[in-house]
């Protein structure tokens, strides 16, 4: 017969169920993260009930574990304290990003068709007002090795929701992601995920309500499958922006994105990179947009290799970010504008073997317009886009 042992954690009075290799919590009516994180290193699986809401009130640090399964299928909600997690949530350099939760090791799960909650809107109320606030990412997969997060839900995350920092064979199927603001400040910068620095990442069959990118691979982020999202009110499948920051050579390779629906959007798919002085360089290579059905998105295909710099800069600094290899494939629907594909690139031959294939998209009225410039442009759409100069 299994010994139950029922322990008290650090007097707050939430029970704690061990037997031998699993734990189940109930919330303490206080802040629930130390239960939490002495569970984690105690037991192998760790359940939180259906009914169980744990408070999460400081932040949780679960980095170098190895063969653990946490069951949600209650609610992990992060207490909205923004003077506490202004000061400790933890931060990293990438974007001067800040997070609640650092989850890493080998051989990891996240599943149980439970909610973690940022409870978003006071920092979306307080942002407007106050544009230089740190907000935190909801879950960061941190130095993790094949790890599997599913059947999730995740709301109101203050900013983005999933970071994948240094990862590898990183799996997310089957989340829920829904940010939306119930004031007039809106739900900015939540992203569905941001890939870095990560190989071997898929993310599929999900479901984001949103109001920055859907997925966006940002530097080195290589051999990444994104399949069956549907994305609504986000600024689309995104690589980069790449190549901002001095010094830094940026890499994103081998990037699948197929079978997504976009609707309401301010992007489709898209390929942005910095250009001008004092930038950093890099490459974006053999990177498929494939499947893609879109509904009233403001810019259905874009690469933008002038991300965030004038034509005049653009012209005397161009992009030290190559653009090689990229597939648009398949990709239907409307947009909201006259332009529904822009492919702009920096000038000294920057962008290579763009390829165009069975496109369908149309504007609101009158006939579509494809532009193109400094580039030469590949595939049986490619007439769409008229004569290009690859200068």
């Amino acid at each position: 017969m299994q010994l139950f042992l029922t322990l008290l954690l650090l007097g707050l009075g939430a029970s704690f169920v061990q037997a031998q290799a699993s734990c189940s919590l109930t919330a303490s009516g206080g802040d629930d993260s130390p239960q939490f994180l002495n569970a984690i290193r105690s037991c192998s699986t760790v359940s939180i009930p259906k009914t169980t809401i744990l408070n999460i009130a400081t932040r949780l640090n679960m980095t170098g574990l190895t063969n653990k399964h946490i069951n949600l299928a209650g609610t992990i909600r992060f207490k909205p304290d923004i003077p506490y997690w202004t000061g400790n949530a933890f931060f990293f350099p990438f974007q001067s990003q800040v997070t609640f939760w650092i989850f890493g090791g080998k051989n990891l799960t996240l599943n149980g068709g439970g909610t973690l909650d940022g409870a978003g809107q006071l920092w979306y109320d307080t942002f407007a007002t106050n544009s230089t606030l740190r907000r935190p990412i909801i879950l960061t997969l941190f130095q993790a090795t094949d790890v599997t997060v599913e059947n999730i839900r995740m709301t109101n995350g203050p900013e983005w929701h999933n970071f994948v920092n240094e990862g590898t064979n990183i799996n997310f199927n089957n989340i829920t992601i829904s940010a939306v603001s119930t004031s007039s400040h809106g739900a900015a910068n939540t992203d569905g995920w941001n890939v870095y620095r990560s190989d071997n990442v898929v993310i599929q069959n999900s479901v984001i309500t949103n109001g920055d990118d859907c997925v966006a691979f940002k530097p080195n982020a290589t051999n990444v499958l994104v399949s069956n999202l549907n994305c609504t009110g986000s600024h689309g499948i995104s690589v980069g922006s790449l190549g901002q920051f001095p010094g830094m050579f940026d890499i994103v390779q081998n990037v699948t994105a197929r079978n997504i629906r976009m609707s309401n959007a301010q992007n489709g798919a898209r390929i942005k990179a910095w250009a001008g002085p004092n930038v950093g360089s890099g490459i974006v290579k053999n990177v498929t947009f494939i499947n893609f059905i879109e509904s009233k998105v403001d810019h259905p295909i874009v690469i933008d290799q002038c991300y965030m710099t004038d034509a005049t800069t653009c012209a005397q600094f161009p992009s030290n970010t190559f653009i090689q290899d990229i597939f648009f494939n398949t990709i239907s629907g409307t947009g909201t504008s006259s332009v529904v594909a822009t492919l702009s690139c920096s000038p000294d031959a920057r962008c290579d073997n763009i390829n165009v294939n069975n496109l369908n998209l149309t504007p609101p009225s009158g006939v579509a317009k494809y532009t193109c410039q400094n580039v030469q442009v590949f595939g049986n759409a490619a007439p769409l886009f008229g004569t290009c100069t690859k200068t």
